[in-house]
């Protein structure tokens, strides 16, 4: 028997949806749902809402409220974690009611997840923007100083006696390394275009492999799990080269320099589903192409991970607090998402970028 349209239309979407009767119990659940709950809908149509979330859930309450009401409410991060569905699951609840009578509600739900990721990839973006201006203003105004000081410490060394000589050294390393931090912060003020074309992911990563093991990452293993059917990121091949480079280097620096089986993981992945809107633009883009570096170190400290990406936050003593904040910049220029998804021994930075495609349509050979 061939379903309704109606029925099509429902199962079709990627949201999970449930509608509720008057008594609680579940009259219909899309395919969504079904996935959300890990239960059948035959299953789930011998069962009352209460039964399936956790005791006491704010979604019972918003159900009679949308009664009680006649009209659509909507909560907002609604935990529907439990011994069923994990630790943890935040959602998005929206709660309307169905037919003249109102009694039956259809429940909407919005994983968090996806979400999240969204909003602090917009922040992300918006960090790096808020220092531009200031990499140029740094550059100029703290760059031309720092020579005079060097100049004239260089100038002092001349005449200086052997312990004098360590303190215009000192003078001189220092400023140096002042100069070092201003170039880095320097490449948030670079708007200049970039020319992009297809480049290939794997490619990149074995670059940035080399490079590691033949100097900061010798004492760690590498492993690679690449997908090889897949296609050529949209992007610049030296600025990708960048990003892992900074991520590679975070997951080396995390994992210690004197720690025995250190591992870092390279993967990609083809995934699909995720869009997002190129800024100063309303043109959206699919992001399909995954790429992660996965280390085994202690994990990222919690009150840290909201504000990871931002300029100057490292959990380093020596450190700039820029590398992660420069992947959030070329990232979000290339149109793409920078994620952090932290957990001890097993702390996942992913990045979600665009796949190329030539003007007709045509998946293009990547650059090698």
């Amino acid at each position: 028997m061939k379903a309704p349209a109606g029925d099509a239309v429902i199962n079709a979407l990627p949201l999970p949806v449930l509608t509720v009767s008057a008594d609680g119990s579940i009259l219909h659940a899309n395919i969504a749902a079904e996935s959300f709950l890990d239960v059948s809908l035959r299953v789930m149509q011998r069962q009352k809402l209460a039964d399936m979330v956790p005791f006491g859930s704010p979604v019972l309450g918003l159900i009679e409220e949308v009664r009680r009401r006649g009209a659509s409410v909507s909560e907002y991060r609604v935990d529907l974690g439990g011994p069923r569905l994990g630790s943890e699951r935040i959602v998005d609840v929206f709660a309307t009611p169905l037919g003249e009578d109102g009694e039956a509600v259809v429940l909407t739900l919005q994983e968090r997840t996806i979400a999240d990721k969204m909003d602090r990839q917009l922040t992300h973006r918006s960090a790096a923007r808020s220092i531009t201006a200031l990499g140029s203003m740094l550059a100029h105004e703290i760059k031309n100083p720092l020579s005079g000081i060097r100049g004239a410490a260089q100038l002092l060394e001349q005449s200086a006696d052997e312990s004098d000589r360590v303190l215009t050294r000192l003078i001189c390393d220092e400023a140096d390394r002042i100069v070092r931090l201003v170039e880095r912060v320097e490449l948030f003020g670079d708007e200049r275009p970039v020319e992009r074309g297809p480049v290939n992911i794997h490619d990149v990563l074995d670059h940035v492999k080399h490079l590691a093991q033949s100097g900061f990452g010798r004492h760690i293993q590498f492993v690679e799990n690449y997908d090889p059917s897949l296609p050529p990121v949209m992007g610049n091949r030296d600025q990708l080269v960048q990003v892992v480079l900074n991520l590679v280097k975070n997951a080396a620096e995390a994992i210690g320099g004197d720690t025995t089986g250190g591992e870092i993981v390279l993967a990609t992945a083809f995934r699909t589903g995720i869009r997002l809107q190129i800024p100063g633009s309303r043109q959206r883009v699919s992001l399909p192409i995954e790429m992660t570096v996965r280390d085994n170190g202690p994990g990222v400290p919690p009150d840290l991970l909201a504000d990871l990406f931002d300029p100057f936050v490292t959990t380093k003593a020596q450190g700039s607090g820029l590398g992660l904040a420069l992947v959030a910049k070329i990232v979000g220029d290339h149109g793409g998402i920078a994620e952090c998804d932290p957990a001890p021994r097993r702390t996942t930075f992913r990045v979600l970028l665009p796949m190329y495609s030539a003007r007709d349509g045509r998946v293009s050979e990547p650059d090698t």
